[in-house]
């Protein structure tokens, strides 16, 4: 992406380079090939590739890589705020924000990260995010790439507050598939949603599996830890595996919405669908020194594998 010099640290096969505005992004590889980018801008994965070098991950091609505006694609962070349900802007800060590598984060589980490129990213609030969220926090985040190539994000909030404070939480996944209409995702039938689209008025999921042909925007509650995304036309499957996530948006904004989005294509609403693991209908709260984790795993595996895949992860990750 960037034209500057790259530092190639080749025992963690981390790559350190520069998008075209100048600001820090991390290259994580493995040994197959499959690779993941992570922007200091937002804390992003702007990029996610298998041992192909197909992308994975749908980023507008009119999205804006120019700090503060936030990155059309990939995996935003939404913290401490999902949406316009608060006093924020539209899906709070962290998104916007330039992150700091974090060289000495505290440990994670033993044996988690055995044969997987990682980076540690942090963020701590400014002065001015204290004028309108007036809460200390420290939000880490862990992105690593497995030697299968799986893509796993790991963040953890804590409170380093004098009182308690609640926050919400997705991880904003824009997935890339042939073709909306094409696409089904399983595992959020009989559940209860939130749509967006009916002043967040409650229903419960009727399908065998959600399909597409007009704007979706639900929060779906109380979601198992496993979901899967089919993309019939290219015969694979999104595995979306998540911890401490009990919700699931799911959103396309369809024709009418894209064509209001300046930094959207008209388009590519085709090529895109977001599926996030995150915490909105009971936000999180946590007491002072208390410390929220929250997880997603992405993998992709043949469709025809899915159904195997799925009853093997049921129980979580």
């Amino acid at each position: 992406m960037g034209h500057s010099a790259a530092v190639w640290d080749c025992r963690a096969a981390i790559e350190f380079t520069k998008d075209w505005n100048g600001i820090d992004q991390v290259v994580l590889r493995n040994s197959r090939g499959a690779s993941a980018r992570v922007s200091l801008h937002g804390g992003q994965v702007v990029s996610w590739r298998n041992e192909q070098g197909e992308e994975l991950l749908f980023t507008s091609s009119k999205a804006i890589f120019k700090h503060p505006k936030a990155i059309r694609g990939g995996i935003p962070i939404c913290f401490p705020q999902f949406g316009n349900c608060g006093s924020l802007e539209q899906h709070g800060f962290a998104r916007n924000k330039i992150w700091v590598i974090d060289d000495n984060p505290p440990p994670l589980p033993p044996n988690d990260f055995n044969g997987k490129s990682f980076v540690d990213l942090l963020l701590k609030p400014s002065d001015e995010d204290l004028k309108c969220w007036p809460h200390s926090f420290e939000l880490r985040l862990r992105v690593s790439l497995a030697a299968n190539g799986d893509l796993a994000l790991i963040s953890r909030v804590r409170n380093i507050n004098g009182r308690p404070f609640s926050f919400s939480f997705a991880y904003h996944a824009h997935l890339s598939v042939s073709d909306i209409s094409e696409v089904r995702i399983e595992g959020l039938e009989t559940l209860d949603y939130l749509d967006n689209l009916c002043q967040r008025e409650r229903f419960t999921e009727q399908g065998d599996a959600l399909t597409f042909e007009s704007e979706v925007d639900r929060i779906y509650l109380g979601s198992p830890n496993v979901v899967a995304v089919l993309d019939h036309e290219r015969k694979r499957t999104y595995v979306v595996k998540k911890e401490g996530l009990p919700d699931v948006v799911v959103w396309n904004p369809w024709e009418k919405k894209s064509k209001a989005m300046t930094d959207f294509g008209d388009d590519e609403y085709k090529q895109m669908l977001c599926v996030d693991g995150s915490a909105i209908e009971k936000p999180v709260t946590l007491k002072p020194g208390e410390e929220w984790t929250g997880r997603l795993e992405l993998c992709v595996v043949p469709s025809s594998f899915c159904s195997e895949h799925l009853d093997l992860h049921r129980g979580g990750l």
